[in-house]
């Protein structure tokens, strides 16, 4: 298949499409933005808990009252959170697969916008010799220069490595 995105005749904007993501965000009963430090804090403390082990210490709220009591949670409380936390993990794979089928749309178009530009130069700086599209000259003229800067940027960036690597 070629590199290219794929568009559907009833397809929504870009604006629309955000739009309706707001929406849907707005209608879900809990999103929590956790930050680094609590992402951390909460992937220490539950891979420390195995799944097996969650599950097995849960099921001793349904067959003990002491337990249930203890937790102050009866077992159908238990249980409906359990499968809520299922069905919502099934809502986070499909976001997650939205999200990634986006990012490679967009890498697509940065793809295809990348090589128009690189063909549009090349066409541009050959143009340009011509004597009646001088127009052209002052944008290849441009062009050449943003080049050369990304080329010494490129070096630069190389040699401070170079030098951590010699050094050792």
């Amino acid at each position: 298949m070629k590199n290219q995105v794929l568009s559907r005749g009833n397809a929504v904007t870009p604006d629309d499409a955000i739009e309706q993501i707001r929406a849907l965000r707005a209608t879900l009963p809990e999103v929590a933005t956790l930050t680094p430090q609590q992402q951390r804090k909460m992937l220490r403390n539950s891979s420390q808990t195995a799944e097996p082990i969650v599950q097995s210490s849960l099921n001793c709220i349904g067959v003990s009252n002491v337990v249930s009591a203890g937790v102050g949670q009866p077992m159908e409380k238990v249980r409906a959170l359990q499968q809520e936390a299922i069905l919502w993990k099934a809502v986070e794979a499909e976001a997650r697969s939205l999200v990634a089928g986006l990012a490679g749309a967009n890498a697509i178009r940065r793809d295809q916008l990348a090589l128009l530009g690189m063909n549009a130069y090349a066409i541009a700086a050959q143009a340009a010799r011509v004597p009646e599209n001088e127009v052209l000259v002052s944008h290849v003229e441009e062009i050449r220069r943003l080049k050369r800067n990304a080329r010494r940027k490129k070096s630069a960036a190389r040699e401070p490595e170079a030098a951590a690597e010699t050094a050792e």
